[in-house]
């Protein structure tokens, strides 16, 4: 296992994250909007968002074992700050959309290690959710206009942007419940 994080913790953050970003969006549905908007082009957020997966998967390949890839540890640590570097200069259009692709995917796997052989039937919202964020980041990482197109369509109605916080947030809370009820 790379990381520790049991199950009745991932859900937990999980969960509260979900509810936060819920509630956040309810509470200032203007700002949110805007922000939204925003992001897809916003360089400050990309470089930020680059730079934060660029150090997470530094982190990962100089602690986990690598196994026969070992002697390539080196390497690969010169290679992910210089990639990260060049993908900040060259990769202008939509970096905050990758970026935030690369920053899911990193984060799906400590989620599923948690839920990983878990007996528990409360792992599966986990994992559901885990998944739906894997699909959308990949395309969002491939095709980052679809990020921006679906930003698009829930600004198109302050009602549509209202029902997801409302279904994040629900969510969230079903992952709150779920984590507590989870024997220690």
């Amino acid at each position: 296992m790379i990381y520790s994080l049991d199950l009745r913790s991932a859900l937990l953050v999980a969960g509260l994250l979900l509810i936060v970003a819920g509630v956040l969006t309810l509470a200032r549905l203007g700002a949110v909007a805007d922000w939204l908007r925003a992001f897809p082009r916003s360089r400050t957020m990309g470089i930020g968002l680059c730079i934060a997966a660029a150090l997470w998967a530094w982190w990962l390949v100089w602690t986990i074992d690598l196994g026969e890839f070992s002697n390539w540890r080196p390497r690969i640590l010169i290679l992910i700050p210089a990639a990260a570097l060049l993908t900040m200069i060259f990769v202008e259009e939509f970096l905050a959309v990758r970026s935030l692709g690369m920053l899911v995917l990193l984060a799906a796997e400590p989620l599923l290690e948690a839920a990983w052989m878990r007996p528990e039937q409360s792992r599966l919202f986990l994992v559901s959710i885990v998944y739906v964020g894997i699909t959308l980041s990949l395309f969002w990482i491939g095709m980052p206009y679809v990020l921006r197109d679906q930003i698009g369509w829930f600004n198109a109605q302050q009602a549509r942007l209202r029902v997801l916080a409302m279904v994040l947030s629900a969510y969230g809370l079903l992952l709150v419940v779920s984590a507590l009820q989870l024997a220690r």
